[in-house]
């Protein structure tokens, strides 16, 4: 993401902001309420035009103009947010394909196939443990941290927020890019590469993990907040 202005009216909530994430790596996105890290997620997983700005792909510049939610998705960004909005009653399949089920070649939902990757996906990806979960299995009997994959310490016991992390190490092991966002320091500082501060729509600094200590970095966000 290069040069990337986004305002709301008269409030400005990205001002040239400059943003990358490399293949295998897990970088941190930190920042104050209305630094503008869910504006600049939003831009990138297409809910938001950005005012100006660019956007590559694998290198490749991305056309804005007809750059959408579904586009983003085409290209492998996904977001997941901290709110939970699952069907509790609907089996996990269908949760993890909700809005685009693999079809057959009439345009019917091919179930045996989504059933078949979501049971892939729980195993090897997610590696849900519980006993007796499958793909058909309701989303209600699925354990909190099972459930969200975000914000790790939103209602969640220290167990379930280790399931979350680890889940988010998997997602490196798979050498896919990932951008993690939390208020919890010491869960972003244990599972990100590199760390970007935002401070009221700008880029404040940016840091490799080598670079700064957890204490370090909690100080540095202090004095930004100050």
């Amino acid at each position: 993401m290069v040069g990337i202005y986004k305002s709301f009216g008269a409030v400005e909530a990205l001002c040239g902001v400059d943003f990358d994430v490399g293949r295998n790596e897990v970088v941190g996105l930190i920042g104050d309420n209305g630094a503008g890290k869910s504006t600049l997620i939003k831009i990138l997983s297409g809910v938001f035009p950005p005012d100006r700005g660019e956007l590559y792909v694998k290198g490749q510049r991305v056309d804005l103009r007809r750059y959408s939610v579904h586009r983003a998705r085409e290209l492998g960004i996904e977001t997941v947010f901290q709110e939970q909005a699952l069907g509790e009653k609907q089996p996990i399949w269908r949760n993890i394909f909700l809005g685009r089920q693999p079809a057959n070649r009439l345009g019917f939902i091919d179930v045996g196939k989504a059933r078949r990757e979501a049971d892939y996906v729980m195993r090897h990806v997610l590696r849900f443990t519980g006993g007796g979960i499958s793909p058909d299995a309701p989303v209600r009997q699925l354990s909190g941290g099972e459930r969200q994959g975000d914000e790790p310490t939103r209602a969640l016991s220290v167990k379930e927020v280790q399931k979350v992390l680890d889940f988010i190490a998997r997602v490196k092991e798979l050498s896919k890019a990932c951008v993690y966002i939390s208020h919890t320091i010491v869960d972003v500082y244990s599972v990100s590469d590199r760390f970007v501060i935002l401070d009221r729509g700008r880029v404040a600094a940016r840091y490799r993990k080598d670079q700064v200590s957890e204490r370090e970095l909690v100080d540095i966000l202090r004095h930004v907040r100050a």
